[in-house]
């Protein structure tokens, strides 16, 4: 079995893949276990030992006996090296992890492709595997991410934006008379009430983002002028949120990433 970890700044995503998944396969095909939990920068290895091991226990699995690979993507370094040290110590094998010299399968047309996200890359290999190209992955996180790949599935770049919450949180805390806000569609886009405008204000105005940048990606990528057909990908713990109100977002792939440390696990092995 596979153990695929996706460490963001915020949260950790953890997805646990049959061994014998097939090469045609859906993001959530062979799937048996996946789990969301909050990053904890401090984590030494042997917390992460416990961690995972708890997880697989609680779906009778055994870290130990069970797991023949580990595919790792982080933006925060010191989780990073811990898992890494976790598995050798653990697992006493090396996992795959995506960083400078990890085979991905897809070309990095970034001026220094050392400067691209690990879960970038990934989302940009699912992407691509899962709906070909031109494609536009939007990955709601701590920051939204933009990622955009060629037809021959080259990745060509991006932009990077402040995500929803942490958009939310400055303007919240910045506000002295305004409160928490639950992050749901209101009752319409003119607001009622304070908390109803803030929800519209957020979550309409990120909806306008989205499909304003994919606009402007698709301009670009349309170089002969015949309407080229683009697919959008939304991903990230937000994109349930968004994507029903996008006109532009044409898939919502929960396990894109997961599906992508897959794939770059198997081209490294």
């Amino acid at each position: 079995m596979l153990l695929a970890i996706d460490i963001g700044n915020t949260q950790t995503v953890v997805g646990l893949y049959e061994a014998d998944r097939a090469e045609d396969c859906r993001a959530e095909d062979g799937l048996i276990g996946h789990w969301r939990l909050s990053t904890v920068h401090e984590r030494t290895p042997d917390e992460v030992s416990v961690l995972i091991r708890s997880l697989l226990d609680s779906i009778g699995v055994s870290m130990e006996h069970d797991l023949t690979g580990v595919a790792v993507c982080s933006g925060v370094p010191q989780i990073r090296e811990s898992v890494r040290m976790m598995v050798q110590r653990y697992l006493q094998f090396e996992p795959v992890v995506i960083e400078p010299g990890t085979r991905s399968g897809i070309p990095i047309l970034y001026d220094n492709p050392r400067e691209v996200g690990a879960d970038r890359i990934a989302n940009a290999v699912a992407a691509h595997h899962l709906y070909g190209g031109p494609a536009v992955i939007v990955d709601f996180g701590t920051t939204n991410n933009f990622d955009v790949v060629s037809e021959a599935g080259e990745f060509l770049g991006g932009a990077i934006g402040p995500g929803i919450e942490v958009s939310l949180d400055a303007m919240v805390g910045r506000a002295a008379a305004l409160g928490p806000v639950a992050l749901t569609e209101p009752r319409s886009v003119i607001g009622k009430t304070t908390m109803e405008s803030i929800q519209s204000g957020v979550i309409y105005g990120f909806v306008a983002q989205i499909d304003g940048m994919v606009d402007r990606f698709s301009a670009v990528l349309d170089k002969n002028g015949d309407g080229t057909d683009v697919a959008v990908i939304a991903t990230g713990g937000l994109a349930h949120l968004i994507a029903p109100l996008s006109v532009s977002i044409g898939h919502v792939e929960p396990y894109l990433t997961l599906h992508g440390l897959w794939l770059v696990h198997r081209r490294n092995r």
